[in-house]
């Protein structure tokens, strides 16, 4: 088990926290994990200051992986409050009906045929679209364009096949989108 969290291309944990560096085995190489880092005290290899324990072994054994992932899009915003503040404005829907536009963003830039079939015109219906990407859930597809409220308690009904989305991730990536689709609204992306 780990844990995800969103940080703009130049945001190095290590500058900042005292860690380890998550590693992996690359050709029987001990190599960077490329996003992990532990914060437990782990054992760390001394030729290359990793964890001496590749993150998979490590998982069994009990430890806790955090991974800071780059998220370019963030990279366009200078605080919290201005993300926070252009996610309360609606965006321009419109944009999810242009290939071109579809293709910029985040998650869903090559399914444009899915996404021009729903046509979200919300947050939640963006989440949905995102989750209906996935093969596990994309035979529900023709259902949720008849029904969505329906297809939605189905869609993110626990457990979930593997490589499904909980409704956390995707209203998170939906918001994500969300901030993107403001870029491109204003000639940024």
């Amino acid at each position: 088990m780990d844990i995800d969290i969103d940080t703009p291309t130049k945001f190095d944990p290590t500058d900042i926290f005292e860690c380890v560096r998550a590693s992996m085995v690359d050709k029987d190489l001990l190599k960077k994990h490329p996003v992990g880092v532990y914060f437990q005290n782990i054992a760390k290899d001394e030729q290359t200051g990793l964890a001496a324990i590749p993150y998979k072994q490590a998982e069994e054994l009990g430890f806790f992986k955090v991974d800071f992932l780059h998220l370019a899009v963030l990279d366009y915003f200078n605080s919290k409050e201005e993300i926070r503040e252009l996610i309360k404005v609606e965006p321009d829907w419109s944009l999810l009906e242009d290939r071109v536009s579809v293709e910029k963003l985040f998650q869903i830039h090559n399914k444009f045929d899915i996404v021009y079939q729903i046509k979200p015109k919300t947050v939640q219906e963006l989440a949905d679209t995102i989750a209906l990407i996935r093969p596990g859930k994309r035979l529900l597809l023709n259902e949720y364009l008849r029904n969505k409220e329906q297809v939605r308690t189905e869609l993110y009904r626990l457990p979930l096949p593997k490589g499904c989305f909980k409704k956390g991730h995707a209203v998170s990536y939906a918001l994500t989108i969300v901030l993107q689709l403001h870029l491109i609204k204003g000639g940024i992306l």
